[in-house]
C-alpha cells in the first residue's frame, strides 16, 4: 500500500529543483500511506511533469520495488498504490509470451510485473489482466500522455484537479493536492447538499470545485501536449449486472455454495500473499467470520485476528468475535475501549478524511486498524458481503414496506401519516420493545419513533417511485434544501436506468454497490487503515466474485426474511450455525447519547448560531431546532447532527 502524487505544468514549467520541492511537499502530506520510502521522477518535455511516491513495503522489500519505476524500455514511468494479487500468474504468462520482457525483471514486485505487461499490451489491454486493488499513474514518454487508472470496485482512491494556471494535479488523497501551490481551494456548495443526504460526497464530486474523484473501473488519459483529457471505463458494475442478470446461472443451491466457496478460497489465498505480517479484522459477523474461516483453513499457522469491544449495551460484538476465534483457533487480540478513548479519535477525523465524511463507524474502524497495526502490516476485512449477498436489513424491510404502500391509495397514505404523527416519538420507541415490525426498524436503540415519523413524511407523496422511496429511506437530511438550498448535482439515483432490475432488492443492492460501497465503506476502510500505515485487503471485492454474485437469483441471497443466505451456507461448513445464529448488529458507537453527554460542549461550540451565520454555508435555524429536540430527548437526530458536526469540524480544520 502506498501513496501517489503528481502534476503536469504546461503553461508554467518548473526547474528540476522547484519540481522536486513541490513533489516533496505533496508526498510529505501522505507520509502515513508510505512511511518506508519516498521517491520522485520528473521530466521537462512539452511542459513539466513530475511524479511522486510514498512506499509501504509489502511485496519485494528490496530496492527493486522502489518507485517511481521505469519500464524495461524506459518508455513508461509508474507510481502505483495497491496490490496486484495475480502478478505471479502474469509473470508466468510473460515468460511464455514475452520472454525478452520476462528476462529483464530484476525483482519480484507486482509493480515491475505490471510495467512489463503494459510494455507488451499497452495500458488499456494490460489493466484487464490485473486482479487486485489499485490506483496508479502511468506516464507514456513516447506519446506524451499521462494515464490515471482506478481499480474496478474503487478500493483505492485517485483524485485529480486543475490548478490556478491550468496545471493538472493528482494524488491518493486531497491533502496531497492541497499541498500544490496552485491548488484552487474553493468549496462547492452543491457538494455540501449531496453530503447532507448521504453522509459522504459521492463520486465524481469532491468538496472542492475543479477537483474530482476518478470513478471506479475507469482510466483517465491526459494529453500533455494539448492539455485535454478523456475518461473511459474498462469495467463497470452496471455491465457486470447486465451480463449476470441476462445470463443467470442455472445451478442448484448446493452447487452455488460449492462455487462460491471455491471463488472465496481463490480470492483469499491470493490476498494472503505478503512479505510482511498479515492478519484479519474479526467482528464476529457473517462476513468477517467467513473470511477468517477460509484464511485459517488455508493457513499452516494461526491467523492473527483483531476486534475491539465497547462496554455499552447494544454496541459490543467482541464477545461474538471471541467465540468465533476460539472455535477456529486463531491468534486473537481484543481491546475494550472506553467512551473517552473512542471520543479521542474525533479530533483526528477531519485530517483523516480530507473532506466532510460522517459515517460514525469511522471511529471503531480507526480503533481496530490502530490495534491491528501493532501486530501486522496487512489486514483482510469482510467488507462488501452485504452489498453482494443482500445483508442489509433495508433490502427486505424496504421492499416489504414499498410493496404494502403500493396497495394503499393516496388518501389512505395521508391518513396513515396523520395517525403516525398523532403518536409521540417516545411511544413509538416504547412499542418497539415488543412489536416485531418496529424492532426490525430500530437497529439502534431509541430510533424507531424517529424512523416512523420520517416514513410518515414520505408516504404522503402521491408521485413516489421505488427509487425515490429507497433514496429517502437511506438519506440523512431528507429535506437538506432547508439547510443548504437546492443542489444542482446528479447522483446515481438520477443517472442509472432501472429497467434491467426485475427485483427491488437487487436494485437497492446495485445502487449501494456503485455509491455507498466505494464512496463510504471503502473510503472509511482506506483512510482508517492508511492513517496508521496498515494495508487493508477486501477479498469479497474480487471482480470474479462480483460477477458470480450477479448471476445468481435473489432468492439465493435473501430467503425467509434473512439476508446472505448463500454466504451463511458457506460459513456453516467452517463454523457451527449455533454460533452464528444471532441478529446483525453493525459496527457503530452511541453517538446520540454522547452528544447529550460528554460531547455536548464540543458540539455546542460547532453548532453556534453566530458561528454558522458568519461562515455562510449552513442555515442555522433548522440545525438549532434539531439540536434542541435532541438534547431534550424528544427526537434522536444523531445522524443529521453528526453530518453537520463533521462538516463544521472539517471547516474549522481548513482554517488552521
Amino acid at each position: 500500500m502506498c501513496g501517489i502524487v503528481g502534476f503536469v505544468a504546461r503553461n508554467a514549467p518548473l526547474t528540476m529543483a522547484k519540481m522536486e520541492a513541490t513533489i516533496k511537499a505533496m508526498t510529505d502530506r501522505i507520509v502515513h500511506r508510505g512511511p518506508d520510502a519516498c521517491g520522485w521522477w520528473g521530466e521537462d518535455s512539452d511542459g513539466t511533469i513530475g511524479l511522486g511516491h510514498r512506499r509501504l513495503s509489502i511485496i519485494d522489500l528490496s530496492e527493486h520495488g522502489r518507485q517511481p519505476m521505469l519500464s524495461p524500455s524506459g518508455r513508461y514511468v509508474i507510481v502505483f498504490n495497491g496490490e496486484i494479487y495475480n502478478y505471479k500468474e502474469i509473470q508466468t504468462w510473460l515468460q511464455s509470451s514475452a520472454p525478452e520482457l520476462y528476462s529483464q525483471l530484476r525483482g519480484h514486485s507486482d509493480t515491475e510485473t505490471m510495467l512489463a505487461a503494459i510494455e507488451k499490451l499497452g495500458v488499456y489491454r494490460a489493466v484487464h489482466r490485473f486482479t487486485g486493488m489499485f490506483g496508479f499513474a502511468l506516464y507514456d514518454r513516447k506519446d506524451k500522455k499521462l494515464h490515471l487508472v482506478r481499480d474496478r470496485m474503487g478500493e483505492k482512491p485517485v483524485y485529480y484537479a486543475f490548478g490556478q494556471q491550468n496545471e493538472f494535479l493528482f494524488g491518493s488523497e486531497l491533502k496531497a493536492l492541497q499541498a500544490h501551490p496552485q491548488f484552487v481551494k474553493q468549496i462547492d456548495r452543491d457538494a455540501i447538499g449531496l453530503y447532507l443526504q448521504h453522509c459522504y460526497i459521492p463520486a465524481p464530486y469532491t468538496i472542492f470545485q475543479n477537483c474530482r474523484k476518478l470513478p471506479p473501473g475507469t482510466m483517465l488519459t491526459y494529453d500533455t501536449r494539448s492539455g485535454t483529457h478523456d475518461i473511459q471505463s474498462y469495467w463497470t458494475v452496471e455491465q457486470a449486472v447486465q451480463n449476470g442478470q441476462g445470463h443467470k446461472l442455472d445451478i442448484s443451491e448446493q452447487e452455488a455454495v460449492k462455487q462460491l466457496d471455491a471463488l472465496l478460497r481463490r480470492s483469499i489465498w491470493g490476498q494472503m500473499v505478503s512479505d510482511v505480517p498479515i492478519g484479519a479484522f474479526l467482528s464476529g459477523g457473517i462476513d468477517s467470520s467467513t473470511i477468517v474461516s477460509i484464511m485459517q483453513a488455508q493457513s499452516s499457522q494461526k491467523v492473527k485476528t483483531f476486534t475491539i469491544g465497547f462496554h455499552e449495551e447494544g454496541y459490543n460484538e467482541a464477545v461474538h468475535a471471541k467465540e468465533v476465534a476460539r472455535h477456529l483457533g486463531t491468534d486473537h487480540t481484543e481491546l475494550y475501549v472506553t467512551p473517552q478513548e473512542a471520543m479521542n479519535v474525533i479530533p483526528k477525523l477531519p485530517r483523516l478524511y480530507d473532506e466532510p465524511f460522517s459515517d460514525s463507524s469511522q471511529i471503531p474502524t480507526y480503533l481496530v486498524s490502530e490495534l491491528a497495526r501493532k501486530h501486522v502490516t496487512v489486514s483482510l476485512s469482510g467488507d462488501g458481503g452485504d452489498e453482494l449477498f443482500g445483508g442489509y436489513k433495508r433490502y427486505f424491510i424496504t421492499k416489504d414496506i414499498w410493496s404494502k404502500l403500493n396497495k394503499v391509495p393516496v388518501f389512505g397514505r395521508i391518513g396513515a401519516s396523520k395517525i403516525i404523527h398523532s403518536i409521540p416519538v417516545s411511544t413509538w420507541n416504547q412499542l418497539s420493545r415488543w412489536w416485531s415490525p418496529l424492532k426490525k426498524r430500530a437497529t439502534v436503540p431509541g430510533t424507531a419513533g424517529d424512523k416512523m415519523y420520517r416514513l410518515a413524511e414520505l408516504i404522503k407523496d402521491s408521485n413516489l417511485n421505488s427509487r425515490q422511496f429507497y433514496r429517502y429511506m437511506i438519506s440523512h437530511w431528507k429535506d437538506h434544501s432547508i439547510v443548504i438550498g437546492s443542489c444542482a448535482l446528479d447522483t446515481v439515483f438520477e443517472t442509472v436506468p432501472p429497467q434491467f432490475f426485475s427485483d427491488f432488492s437487487h436494485e437497492m443492492m446495485y445502487l449501494d454497490m456503485i455509491s455507498y460501497l466505494p464512496d463510504d465503506i471503502l473510503v472509511k476502510v482506506d483512510r482508517a487503515g492508511m492513517a496508521v500505515s496498515l494495508e487493508s485487503r477486501i477479498p469479497f471485492l474480487d471482480h470474479r466474485i462480483v460477477e458470480f454474485a450477479w448471476q445468481l437469483p435473489v432468492t439465493y441471497k435473501i430467503k425467509g426474511g434473512q439476508g446472505k443466505w448463500l454466504l451463511r451456507q458457506v460459513l456453516n461448513q467452517y463454523v457451527p450455525e449455533s454460533i452464528m445464529n444471532r441478529p446483525k448488529m453493525g459496527f457503530s458507537v452511541p453517538i446520540g447519547s454522547w452528544l447529550r453527554g460528554p460531547l455536548r460542549e464540543w458540539a455546542e461550540h460547532l453548532l453556534s448560531e453566530a458561528r454558522m451565520r458568519q461562515q455562510g454555508y449552513l442555515n442555522p435555524a433548522p440545525i438549532r431546532q434539531r439540536w434542541k429536540e435532541h438534547l431534550e430527548g424528544k427526537r434522536n437526530w444523531q445522524y443529521d447532527l453528526w453530518d453537520v458536526l463533521m462538516f463544521q469540524a472539517w471547516l474549522e480544520e481548513q482554517t488552521k
